[in-house]
């Protein structure tokens, strides 16, 4: 069992403005985490849960949705058990819950249709809100 918490930085607890930068945390315990690809989500009001980044147990493959391309970098650090996600340029839009998720095994993240799907995954947390405002 792999356990996931979710944890949004900045000063205001993942409250920020439009352009503004903000580093997501999702700290793990349980079994050996660099077994595990690590993914991010994130849900809008209203909306369908979207693939945001995905980072292989090793960190050496990383994944992003178009969208996030050049502003979003995922990265990981094994030995505190804990993935980030560093947004950059933050956009209104992109107020949404973000939700990390993690999968055993290596290669399966490589299909996109894979990655992109929130079934694919075996463990979630439960989520932290974002609200950029402008």
């Amino acid at each position: 069992q792999v356990q996931l918490v979710e944890s949004g930085g900045g000063s205001e607890g993942g409250l920020v403005q439009t352009g503004d930068s903000l580093k997501l945390s999702c700290a793990a315990s349980g079994r050996t985490f660099s077994n595990y690809a690590v993914g991010w989500f994130r849900q809008a009001p209203g909306k369908e849960r979207e693939f945001v980044s995905i980072i292989s147990g090793t960190g050496g493959s990383t994944f992003y949705a178009d969208s996030v391309k050049r502003r979003f970098t995922t990265s990981r650090d094994n030995g505190k058990n804990t993935v980030y996600l560093q947004m950059n340029s933050l956009e209104p839009e992109e107020t949404a819950v973000y939700y990390c998720a993690a999968r055993a095994g290596t290669g399966w993240y490589l299909s996109s249709r894979n990655r992109k799907s929130w079934d694919s995954y075996e463990y979630w947390g439960q989520g932290t809100q974002v609200t950029v405002f402008s």
